[in-house]
């Protein structure tokens, strides 16, 4: 079928470098690594129709929150202007009537910034939609990686790493005097390009103004949440308590049924079976007696962010591995390109009307010799047949009478001794403007196999690509036809 394939690359959002006070970063060879464009962006605020456009007019299918449509704020995945994805939180319309007070709020947390956080960088209050938009995390939450894995368990090392890393983004927002975060689960962490684990920054700011500050089951809210409704800062700390649990067990079990097991010295049938021992005992024990001191009925007893901090750094063993490693996730080695031609621009916004007029303007200069043959060759009744059905769809392709291009297309395809990529190229475009993306992404790849190394080939596949929701395998392609056309020009010039 041809020569696509599909890596596994992510757009990098690498970590504020201003925030690297107390953390022992895993990877530090790379830690300011990446250009300016891709540090994290200024906090601003977001029109409704930059937000509808990113997230396809809101469509489910962008949904990633894992409680889905029934959640009463849901997060979809987003893509802006500029390619960059984005997470975007919709509250739900009666969460926060005053739109002034939300704005505010958000802009105050979007200066809490943090390597160990995934960063606030806009909201939006227009009408009655309230938004927030933060950094995407492209490896999926906790919950997912420790309940419902499909290639690994996640290693011992790896969860010690989680505790630590949360336990530092905790410290941090106490710091900035963000001491009140709401509802922390297993949901709320999730893992960045490089694999290391982050806590949302959604969970800094409530579900509504007046609001419940807890979604989950109640058997795991804090209990001093059960008799007032209210949260304090201790509440933070049994909830880290939880997410110990769900680490050591690899299960989400009721607070007061593991302290059962810790109370009777059956710590054993505690731990997470799939783990088969890799780990030391006295590490686990350790991590228990942690979680046991987190999940203290009287908020008084709770350790602090520091205590937590100074119990798990002790349990830190393979400091100089990286996170990817030890979870088995690939590496993105690829940058975001900072240059596109304008084909490449048109297809990263996914214009199809400029692709149109671009494709028209190349026209077939790209297939060096194939016309003069043709001409060459033109005495022949099969090759005038096949120049004037190539005309034909030429004219149609140029009128915008794309259905009919297609059937000229498709009918000199199967004429043509040798295929031609533009021809290829022409008829995709032709099929995304009709709506059949898959055709079109088929004829994308066989205008590549025509010119491996063709650029407006590895464009029109990104193209399709995004149509089709597969936007990391669409940012490999722009930056596969960038790198081509780089060394074309480097060879022009050469």
């Amino acid at each position: 079928m041809g020569c696509f394939y599909s890596k596994t690359t992510h757009l990098s959002s690498p970590d504020d470098p201003s925030s690297v006070t107390d953390a022992v970063k895993v990877d530090s060879a790379n830690e300011n690594e990446g250009d300016e464009e891709n540090q994290i962006s200024a906090f601003k605020e977001y029109s409704l129709s930059e937000l509808r456009k990113a997230t396809n007019g809101f469509s489910t299918g962008n949904i990633v929150s894992e409680s889905g449509e029934k959640a009463p704020n849901v997060v979809y995945r987003g893509k802006l202007d500029n390619n960059r994805l984005v997470a975007v939180k919709r509250f739900s319309k009666q969460s926060w009537p005053d739109a002034q007070q939300f704005a505010a709020e958000a802009a105050g947390l979007g200066k809490v910034r943090h390597r160990r956080l995934v960063n606030l960088i806009g909201c939006c209050a227009e009408g009655d939609e309230r938004l927030l938009v933060s950094e995407f995390m492209p490896n999926d939450t906790l919950s997912k990686h420790l309940f419902h894995w499909d290639k690994q368990p996640l290693p011992w090392d790896m969860r010690v790493r989680v505790a630590y890393y949360i336990a530092q983004a905790l410290d941090h927002c106490n710091t900035e005097n963000r001491k009140i975060y709401h509802d922390l689960n297993a949901y709320r962490v999730l893992f960045d390009e490089d694999g290391d684990p982050r806590l949302s920054s959604f969970g800094l700011m409530k579900n509504s103004r007046d609001g419940k500050s807890y979604s989950t089951n109640l058997a795991y809210t804090p209990p001093e949440f059960l008799r007032t409704g209210r949260v304090i800062p201790e509440s933070v700390i049994y909830s880290y308590g939880t997410v110990l649990l769900d680490l050591l067990s690899g299960k989400h079990i009721p607070p007061s049924h593991a302290l059962d097991l810790i109370r009777g010295k059956n710590v054993l049938l505690l731990m997470d079976s799939s783990l088969e021992g890799q780990y030391a005992n006295d590490d686990a024990t350790k991590f228990v007696e942690l979680a046991s001191k987190c999940l203290q009925s009287e908020a008084r007893d709770r350790p602090d962010s520091k205590f937590l901090l100074a119990s798990v750094t002790p349990l830190q063993k393979q400091k100089e591995v990286p996170s990817h490693v030890l979870m088995g996730l690939p590496k993105s080695t690829v940058v975001l390109p900072t240059i596109l031609s304008p084909l490449g621009k048109a297809c990263a916004r996914m214009d199809l009307t400029a692709v149109h007029e671009i494709l028209l303007k190349t026209g077939y200069k790209d297939e060096e010799g194939a016309e003069n043959e043709l001409s060459f060759q033109e005495w022949t009744q099969q090759v005038q047949e096949m120049l004037n059905t190539k005309k034909s769809g030429d004219v149609a392709f140029r009128d915008k009478d794309f259905k009919s291009a297609i059937e000229y297309y498709s009918k000199l395809v199967t004429m043509m001794s040798v295929p031609s990529a533009t021809v290829f190229a022409r008829r995709a475009l032709s099929y995304l403007m009709n709506g059949q993306t898959e055709l079109a992404l088929r004829d994308a790849m066989q205008a590549q196999v025509c010119i491996p190394e063709w650029p407006t080939a590895f464009y029109l596949q990104a193209l399709a690509l995004s149509k089709l929701g597969m936007d990391q395998d669409a940012q490999d392609m722009l930056n596969d036809g960038a790198a081509f056309e780089s060394k074309r020009q480097n060879s022009w010039r050469g």
